[in-house]
């Protein structure tokens, strides 16, 4: 099995290193990766495709937006959101199809946010939601067995630690599950989320 993983330098990504099969080919994408991609870019996302040839799938646990209440979110940073968190992800499935094996998976990241919004989540909580609409209709459009999840991430243990706030969340090791299971499981335009018992 051959992966793409953009995003794999950071908290969730080396822990989805860490549980992908050591006998799987991973390639780490990033601005400074394996392979090096830019999700504002969708001709560096096609010159990515390019140098790893085909791929049995792909997840990206990148794409960000501006974290702030409705008033302090320039157009700027609505126009910066939407080409990195929304059409940067979106672009791995557009500009992927010929590269995905039959039976392939894309597997978009989303989050906590699109259905836990607060007053500074607005930008993210918008383009959470497009994500996953995305992901459910684009489902419909695929050919030859290839599929599109996206994984609605949690607050994460480790980030919540890191920004002071607490103990709280879910292991990044747990989390990295839900990408396992968009890989693996017969799924096509689900939204794989965290259920704690």
């Amino acid at each position: 099995m051959k992966v793409i993983v953009i995003g794999a330098s950071g908290t969730v990504g080396t822990a989805i290193q860490k549980a992908l099969p050591s006998d799987w080919e991973m390639i780490k994408a990033s601005r400074s990766g394996d392979v090096s991609v830019d999700l504002n870019s969708p001709s560096s996302i096609a010159a990515m495709y390019s140098e790893t040839g085909p791929v049995d799938g792909v997840i990206c646990v990148a794409g960000g937006a501006k974290f702030g209440p409705l008033n302090s979110i320039s157009e700027d940073d609505w126009e910066a959101g939407f080409r990195n968190k929304l059409m940067g992800q979106i672009n791995l499935i557009r500009l992927g199809q010929g590269y995905i094996k039959p039976g392939g998976s894309v597997t978009l990241t989303s989050g906590m946010l699109s259905t836990h919004p607060n007053p500074k989540s607005v930008a993210l909580t918008t383009f959470n939601i497009a994500v996953e609409g995305f992901v459910s209709a684009a489902a419909l459009n695929l050919e030859n067995g290839q599929r599109i999840n996206a994984v609605r991430t949690p607050m994460v243990r480790e980030t919540a630690q890191k920004m002071g706030w607490g103990d709280g969340g879910v292991p990044a090791s747990e989390v990295a599950q839900l990408y396992l299971l968009s890989l693996l499981e017969n799924k096509n335009g689900h939204v794989f989320e965290f259920q704690r018992d």
